[in-house]
């Protein structure tokens, strides 16, 4: 899933058409963004500040998070001082909290100003509520808190005034206590409270990696059983962005981006591109996949024309394709299509046969085209179909290894497919799958 590497982004003024799509979706809805504190002392946050400007500019409303690890790491030692925990996920203890103060209502000026420099209104409310975390496995962690609350009225008000809340890594208790809590647990709690619509992790890393692969996009459950069973695979440096973005997907938020701060017009580039620079983990799958409509003919023609032009496919007119129409469906992301599959059906055999098997070249080597093999079965074990063919010439290695399908012969094709498949003269591999 996903590939090695990447080339530097850069949005183009001829990709004005491409990201103008994604605004009627996202105009008057909410994003958080994440920054760590080792972004905002970059020397690209001042880019990011700006991509932060063009998505106001958008009416896209925006909450700004950020971290302070990094700067709590130096001021330490400036000031010779061993602190007891530098995320806000272990142990607090006072002197930590002061340099987390410190460090935090700096990082907090820098971006209010930068943000005054773009013209941009924004305030730090103390909208998060907090209470200690207590003593986890006999250990007190003192002045580390975990949310409790937001007030969501409080940002809510702000937002609608068209002014960008700023929240630091902290939060307030009813007693006037201060305690250190993680950015990262604060963006996801916001972002679930404000029913944002994605959340942003901009970081110094380029997204989620195992092994040195980076994931470019992976589904919600996917990384939940990453994390479960194969955590050590996953770089050190990510693996509280990977556990706050599952536990964002478990919360509702349908699009969580982890990406790196440090590449100028990432941001821009991850939320309004269909290929993206980070890593994307989103959650329902099914719900990516849906059946074709009139006006995705073009798409289909489109998803077809390389595999037609290799001869792994055979050529399909427009009109054809609008003739069984009702048995394509479509792979979405962010509502373009990057996949599809056709299940055509013989149910007087109790036959289907998977075709026109096509995925985007931006989106392979991620388990789309298993996916929606799998849904195509789950809809022919629904109508009460027995078996599934699938024909081919180039990929039946891949129907065998990655989808279970074994090889059979032409005399298993119904009548009516097999006149076709002798007049085609293509001499496609027959293969088969028995659905329990």
């Amino acid at each position: 899933m996903g590939g090695l590497g990447w080339t530097e982004p850069h949005v183009k003024p001829t990709d004005l058409r491409g990201i103008l799509q994604y605004v009627p979706r996202f105009r008057e809805r909410t994003f958080v963004i994440s920054v760590d504190g080792a972004i905002v002392t970059d020397e690209n946050f001042a880019n990011i500040l700006l991509d932060v400007a063009v998505l106001r500019s958008l009416n896209i409303r925006v909450v700004l998070v950020h971290g302070a690890s990094a700067q709590i790491r130096l001021l330490a030692a400036e000031r010779g001082v061993t602190p007891s925990d530098f995320d806000g996920s272990g142990t607090t203890d006072a002197a930590t909290l002061q340099l987390a103060l410190t460090a935090a209502g700096r990082l907090t000026q820098e971006i209010l100003e930068g943000l005054a420099a773009h013209d941009i209104r924004a305030a730090t409310p103390n909208a998060i509520g907090a209470v200690p975390m207590g003593i986890l496995q006999g250990v007190d962690h003192q002045y580390t808190g975990r949310v409790e609350r937001v007030d969501v009225e409080h940002l809510q008000t702000l937002l609608q005034h068209g002014i960008l809340p700023v929240i630091p890594p902290l939060g307030y208790d009813g007693e006037g206590s201060t305690y250190r809590v993680n950015s990262d647990g604060v963006a996801v709690a916001l972002a679930e409270a404000l029913r944002a619509i994605k959340l942003v992790f901009v970081t110094t890393c380029d997204g989620l990696t195992r092994q040195g692969r980076l994931f470019r996009q992976m589904l919600v459950s996917d990384l939940e059983e990453l994390l479960a069973h194969r955590r050590d695979d996953l770089a050190p440096e990510s693996l509280s962005k990977a556990i706050h973005a599952a536990a964002a997907g478990r919360a509702g938020i349908p699009r969580v981006h982890i990406l790196n701060g440090r590449l100028d017009e990432a941001l821009l580039t991850e939320v309004f591109s269909n290929e993206g620079v980070g890593t994307l983990v989103y959650a329902n799958e099914y719900q990516q996949i849906r059946r074709a409509l009139k006006k995705d003919i073009p798409s289909i023609l489109k998803l077809i024309q390389p595999s037609v032009e290799n001869q792994e496919i055979v050529r399909r007119s427009r009109a054809s394709i609008e003739k069984t129409l009702g048995e394509f469906y479509l792979f979405e992301t962010d509502k373009n299509p990057v996949g599809c599959i056709a299940l055509h059906l013989h149910p007087e055999q109790g036959l289907g046969e998977v075709a026109c098997l096509c995925v985007s070249p931006s989106h392979e080597n991620q388990g789309i085209g298993r996916r929606l093999i799998h849904y195509a079965e789950n809809r022919a074990r629904e109508m009460g179909l027995r078996i599934l063919i699938a024909l081919s010439t180039q990929a039946f290695t891949y129907f065998q290894s990655k989808a279970g399908f074994v090889e059979g012969s032409p005399d298993d094709l119904p009548p009516s497919r097999r006149e076709k498949y002798d007049q085609s003269g293509r001499r496609s591999k027959v293969l088969l799958k028995h659905l329990k």
